[in-house]
């Protein structure tokens, strides 16, 4: 819907998301596993909230943590996908214009927060065997409350302006996103505004938060390898090493598909513009399912927790 205005131009009320019109097949083949992946990424990441809630001996640090991630992984996914599902099922393309930038900040809010999350996870596991002794006085309830704060304020403080920077922008001519999701690029690239602001912007905060934290998380694993190389008994080391398994499997199918994202948005002449969308759709659920499922098979506490969560409801 366009609007007049007493400066002479029309200015857009709504938007519509054009999804996957080059390849509209692709909405059929897609749905039936993107609505899988989202209901098992939501009950996934509710059974471990559950599990840590009920379960006393998971009152740990660790757990909290986790928790924090499980979250950010279900509001990620409510955020994006059901939006995505519509208009696979009812072709339900509008949305509004608030509506479409409280998407896009949570979108550069969420991701941001989960990294700087693998980031302390990183750091507790580097505490935990570096400094095993020292470890319950450095990692403590205090401890994540303090940085469940820096997560959430460095992030918020960082991204805030990405929509309010495409919000200000004039939107004076078209408002067909082409896109599945209110991603930023996609939605300024409509303004008849200047917006190489936008695009600088976001690509600093973008590369200076997640390459800072990409680059602490290689730093502590690192010295985590060097100290685990330094144990004489091979089966500590093994042990050492298992219990950083499932914090580096999060983090590299976190990263992965990021990275791939990147790589696609790079190569945009030599692939489909909807090769993209569709990795960015991805993104968003992709690890979100699988995150619980790795902690909930590797953790043996948490393994347990769950089994017995399920008899109790049987």
């Amino acid at each position: 819907m366009l609007l007049s205005n007493s400066s002479s131009f029309t200015e857009v009320s709504e938007f519509l998301l054009n999804c996957f019109v080059r390849s509209p097949i692709w909405q059929h083949w897609l749905s039936l596993p993107l609505s899988l992946l989202f209901f098992l990424a939501m009950g996934a990441n509710a059974t471990l909230l559950i599990t840590i809630q009920q379960e006393a001996s998971r009152h740990k640090p660790v757990y909290y943590l986790l928790s924090l991630l499980s979250l950010l992984d279900i509001m990620l996914c409510l955020t994006v996908i059901p939006k995505v599902l519509l208009i696979f099922w009812f072709d339900l393309r509008p949305v509004s214009f608030s509506a479409c930038f409280l998407q896009m900040y949570i979108m550069n809010c969420f991701p941001a927060m989960e990294s700087c999350s693998f980031l302390i996870m990183a750091y507790d596991r580097y505490v935990a065997i570096c400094y095993p002794l020292r470890n319950p006085y450095i990692i403590t309830d205090q401890f994540v409350v303090k940085a469940a704060i820096f997560i959430v304020a460095r992030n918020s403080l960082f991204t805030g302006p990405i929509p309010i920077l495409s919000a200000w922008l004039h939107y004076c001519q078209y408002n067909v996103i082409e896109n599945c999701i209110c991603a930023n690029l996609s939605v300024s690239k409509l303004s008849c505004d200047n917006i190489t602001l936008n695009r600088l912007y976001q690509f600093i905060v973008g590369w200076t938060m997640l390459g800072s934290d990409l680059i602490f998380i290689f730093l502590s694993y690192m010295f985590i390898l060097h100290a685990v190389l330094q144990l004489k008994a091979k089966s500590a080391a093994i042990k050492a090493l298992s219990t950083c398994g499932s914090h580096f499997i999060l983090i590299l199918f976190f990263s992965t598909i990021l990275l791939v994202f990147i790589l696609a948005h790079v190569a945009k002449k030599k692939v489909s513009p909807d090769v993209p969308m569709l990795l960015n759709i991805l993104h968003h659920v992709i690890p979100a399912a699988l995150n619980p499922i790795v902690y909930g098979v590797r953790t043996q506490e948490i393994k347990q927790g769950i089994l017995k969560l399920i008899r109790k409801g049987v």
